[in-house]
């Protein structure tokens, strides 16, 4: 069953708790929280005040995504914050080991993710802790960027894996997704799609998340 988690960085962040109404009551299953820290990506968005903020605003399970040099050090302060699965880079500086050790220990899903030009395969010793295994289909650090496909491959690699192993194990492509490219991802194997601008930017959330659900192939 494919899940949608529109991006929260492509929100009206005046009105947060507003948007987060609407795309939850536009069908969305979770919501994408991206955290950038100025030196992983090129960007900076924002901490866990703003998870905290909204967390007792919406029963959406909160996705956050951190794009940080040091992801270990700001577990325990999301987790505390309301985070109910935090996924990190498996480029980034912090011992993947004990990252995973210590969002298992505060009782989140955990994810890993991969920026484009590095190999799915890299994920592989550890995929049998993760929940959730995320494929960036656009340079990570802005939305709004056109979707990438020649990084399906990943996705397929992802959901071979998958199957062969017999683990329930989501796959998240992030970029670029709308409903055109959305089929391409499912057709892959991703089972979660995050969805940006194809969702907060259109008027009608709703209709917008449906589109991507239909173009996915699941009933609408």
């Amino acid at each position: 069953m494919i899940q949608i988690a529109p991006s929260l960085l492509s929100a009206d962040f005046s009105r947060l708790e507003q948007e987060t109404a609407d795309v939850e009551a536009g069908g969305a299953d979770l919501l994408h929280l991206d955290v950038m820290d100025g030196h992983f990506v090129p960007n900076i968005t924002f901490g866990p005040c703003v998870v905290s903020s909204l967390r007792d605003k919406t029963k959406l399970l909160f996705d956050v995504h951190f794009m940080l040099c040091d992801p270990l050090s700001y577990v325990a302060s999301f987790a505390k914050a309301g985070a109910d699965m935090i996924t990190f880079h498996y480029e980034s500086d912090a011992d993947v080991q004990k990252t995973i050790d210590a969002i298992k220990s505060e009782g989140l899903k955990v994810g890993m993710a991969v920026k484009p030009r590095t190999d799915a395969a890299v994920l592989a010793p550890f995929l049998p802790q993760l929940d959730m295994a995320l494929v960036m289909t656009v340079e990570p650090g802005f939305g709004g960027q056109r979707f990438m496909p020649q990084m399906l491959p990943k996705v397929e690699y992802l959901r071979r894996w998958a199957k062969e192993n017999r683990r329930p194990l989501w796959i998240q492509v992030d970029g670029g997704i709308d409903a055109v490219t959305a089929k391409a991802a499912a057709a892959a194997g991703a089972d979660v799609l995050v969805a940006g601008s194809a969702v907060f930017g259109a008027q009608d959330r709703c209709q917008a998340i449906r589109a991507i659900l239909r173009s996915a192939g699941e009933e609408a």
